[in-house]
């Protein structure tokens, strides 16, 4: 998926000017949408891959023109209706309380799982698969055709490509993967070497 949040590398869009002593929410509706989106993650209608699917794949107008959190609860509305619980469709499964939010964060969600030995190797080169693929993936767009070499394994986890659209977790092994910086971004960059962690599924032998 080549959607509007897959922006490494692309032109156009100005510098990253981070903003100072930033606080975490600018507004208090953005403190409800941030504990929206999570009751109701929790609340096991969807899985956290579908979630970013949703995300991502809002029209880029939309995308563009919204902050964060507006993102956020947009994607949210997508979500409710996907899961028929704007219509009445579905019942709830979980009500996350207010004594468990603290918990429930400190907890995480864990997507580590058993899964198929790792093909490569720590040294091993590999080139990301020249991919388009029409539905979600964690495969930047800026990485694919590239040739990297693999400085860790990760072990095995859940494959977001199959788990945002309801097709099983199919643990894969998922590599931390180095690639010259200047083969990516050119001469000109101040930059040495840009590091992705990426999954078996996305790689082949180069």
């Amino acid at each position: 998926m080549n959607g509007p949040a897959d922006l490494g590398g692309k032109h156009g869009f100005g510098p990253v000017t981070p903003e100072v002593d930033e606080p975490v929410f600018h507004a208090d509706w953005e403190r409800t949408a941030f504990a929206l989106t999570l009751a109701m993650g929790a609340g096991g209608y969807w899985s956290l891959d579908r979630s970013r699917y949703m995300r991502e794949t809002l029209p880029h107008t939309t995308y563009y023109s919204s902050t964060y959190y507006e993102i956020w609860f947009k994607a949210l509305e997508r979500l409710l209706d996907d899961a028929g619980i704007s219509s009445g469709e579905t019942a709830p499964k979980r009500v996350l309380a207010a004594d468990e939010v603290r918990p429930t964060m400190g907890r995480g969600g864990p997507v580590s799982r058993p899964g198929p030995a790792p093909r490569f190797a720590v040294g091993d080169r590999v080139k990301v698969k020249p991919m388009r693929p029409a539905t979600h993936t964690r495969a930047p767009a800026y990485l694919r055709g590239h040739t990297g070499t693999i400085v860790m394994i990760h072990g095995c986890h859940v494959f977001p490509d199959t788990n945002a659209h309801g097709k099983g977790e199919n643990p894969a092994p998922l590599y931390n993967v180095a690639f010259p910086a200047a083969d990516l971004w050119g001469p000109d960059t101040t930059a040495a070497d840009i590091h992705a962690d990426l999954f078996e599924p996305y790689l082949d032998p180069a």
